[in-house]
């Protein structure tokens, strides 16, 4: 099985997007699942809750902010403006957002480690049948709430034990696959599967929200900057501002320091 798809001009593209981040490359794919149920546990080292959905339990890192894959399948594209005011109303923000339409082999590409099961066609046909939208969506333990959002894979079981989800609300009850969205199983997963469809967006851990900023401000920018500005207060140069540009160039934390003198020879 092929791990990229191309396009006809030599470009990595997915077929029939409606382009709203511009053009991205189509990187080598990684393995994902469906969303057969909903068992996963994540990992973290700040107190955890469980939380039930059913007769499935997760553990949920309180407090902490994530991002994760929402997808609408083409059987939720018709309700996509209710899911997305849920999205809002439910505390998600939608980060970056892709319409577009999925060939055999992109599909057979996401749920890599589904080919060759007894579903897979059925899987593979469900999900070209039409568009679908895929979402970074980032909020507090954003995996566990947008799995809780989804609910049960199964839509009858959703109906039962999780009406409020959107699989109970919009799923179709009996149709293994129409069940609206899909939900990534871990935070691991999540940034595979983003990276998957955004392969352009950086995830980098340090700066996925407004907060990770002020904390990284207050802890490596503003010592060095009040030091700087006490020593401005100090030796009143008669150009502060130039005064206080080179001394912060020349104390840098970042910027190496030799413990020794080095004398170059040259010959």
């Amino acid at each position: 099985m092929s791990s990229n798809v191309t396009g006809a001009a030599g470009k990595d593209v997915f077929e029939g997007e409606e382009n709203i981040l511009g053009e991205d490359s189509f990187k080598t794919p990684v393995p994902s699942t469906p969303d057969t149920c909903i068992t996963s546990t994540l990992s973290c080292a700040t107190p955890k809750e469980t939380v039930l959905i059913g007769d499935f339990e997760l553990e949920a890192c309180r407090g902490l902010p994530q991002v994760t894959l929402g997808l609408l399948k083409p059987d939720g594209m018709k309700f996509r403006k209710e899911i997305e005011r849920r999205m809002k109303e439910d505390g998600f923000d939608i980060i970056q957002s892709r319409k577009l339409q999925l060939s055999p082999e992109q599909v057979s590409n996401f749920y890599y480690e589904h080919y060759g099961r007894p579903y897979f066609p059925l899987l593979v046909a469900t999900m070209c049948e039409g568009p679908i939208q895929v979402y970074v969506l980032r909020r507090k333990d954003a995996v566990l709430m947008w799995k809780r959002m989804c609910g049960p894979t199964c839509v009858i079981e959703a109906k039962k034990v999780w009406p409020e989800s959107l699989r109970a609300i919009y799923g179709t009850p009996g149709k293994s696959f129409k069940n609206v969205c899909h939900a990534s199983d871990t935070e691991q997963k999540a940034n595979e599967e983003i990276r998957f469809f955004f392969p352009r967006l950086t995830l980098d851990e340090n700066f996925q929200n407004e907060l990770d900023v002020e904390d990284y401000i207050k802890e490596f920018v503003n010592p060095t900057l009040l030091e700087g500005l006490t020593q401005v207060c100090k030796n009143k140069p008669l150009d502060p501002i130039v005064w206080l540009a080179t001394w912060l160039l020349m104390n840098n934390p970042n910027k190496p320091k030799m413990t020794q003198a080095v004398t170059l020879t040259f010959t």
